[in-house]
């Protein structure tokens, strides 16, 4: 069984699902949205949003972020795997 979790996304009010073992940035963009993205393996930032609800697990043990950022809930949807149910908030997302 292939388990999935509903992300919304805020300020815009979209959701989209993501399946077990697929970014949050393949899932988005699997369901027509853009977030913004580079590199695509947890180093150049350019996609980091803010979990408002919901937890993650990443695909590499240290992501490019802070102590202080991951305490602050920012997250890195390119190596981001939702492990529930997440609210994102992702001003730079857009509609593809």
């Amino acid at each position: 069984m292939n388990q999935s979790f509903t992300v919304k996304m805020e300020p815009q009010g979209w959701a989209f699902e993501a399946g077990a073992g697929v970014t949050l940035l393949v899932a988005a963009e699997g369901a027509g949205l853009r977030l913004p993205s580079s590199c695509r393996n947890g180093t150049c930032r350019t996609c980091l949003c803010r979990l408002r609800e919901g937890t993650v697990r990443y695909l590499i043990e240290w992501p490019g972020l802070s102590l202080e950022e991951k305490r602050d809930g920012y997250i890195l949807p390119c190596v981001a795997l939702a492990t529930s149910d997440l609210s994102l908030e992702a001003g730079a997302a857009r509609r593809a």
